[in-house]
């Protein structure tokens, strides 16, 4: 039991409130802390910086691998339309009089017309294009049967390297010899793109 008076009870808190303030404002007390919240300023600065400087190293690691991919790859020789390799259809050992303005069907439906005189190699256009339609090219073929001159016509599709891609079909094209036709002939050959 505690026989102390109210009085006494408020005068010993009091007491102890300037004991605590008294140690706190010695010159070793202050110090130490001082010197401890130097020291916790000084690790957490340490611990943020070392994880900014992990992240910034993480950060520089994969720019330079981005720089050395772009690097590689502008390196790399960018195939031009005359790399590829077109699938040939060829009339090597048929009847000429069968296969006059003959229709190629596959991925490209191919149909031509060049006043007597019929394919030895037709080219069918490797393309890459989402879109499809109809290319229409004026050829212009010499005696012995090589297309010199191939221009698309105006179309409406949405792709516009379509019409590269059939120009360059056309050029391939071979037409059997005939020196008994016109030193340059004209024609056409078009291309039906099926959409990929």
């Amino acid at each position: 039991m505690d026989f102390s008076t109210p009085e006494e009870i408020k005068v010993k808190p009091e007491k102890k409130q300037e004991e605590k303030s008294s140690d706190r404002n010695s010159p070793s007390t202050q110090s130490e802390k001082s010197a401890s919240t130097s020291n916790r300023a000084v690790n957490d600065a340490q611990k943020k910086d070392a994880f900014f400087d992990k992240e910034y190293l993480n950060d520089v690691k994969e720019a330079r691998k981005l720089v050395d991919d772009v690097n590689r790859q502008l390196s790399q020789k960018i195939a031009g339309k005359g790399d590829f390799e077109m699938p040939e259809i060829t009339t090597k050992g048929e009847n000429p009089d069968s296969i006059k303005n003959v229709i190629y069907s596959g991925k490209s439906n191919i149909h031509y017309y060049l006043e007597n005189r019929y394919h030895v190699s037709l080219r069918n256009p490797v393309y890459l294009a989402k879109g499809g339609g109809k290319i229409t090219v004026d050829i212009a073929v010499d005696r012995d049967g090589n297309v010199v001159r191939a221009e698309p016509r105006a179309s409406s599709v949405s792709d516009p390297m379509l019409p590269e891609y059939a120009r360059s079909a056309a050029l391939r094209t071979v037409f059997n010899t005939d020196h008994s036709a016109p030193k340059i002939q004209t024609g056409t050959i078009t291309y039906t793109f099926v959409a990929q």
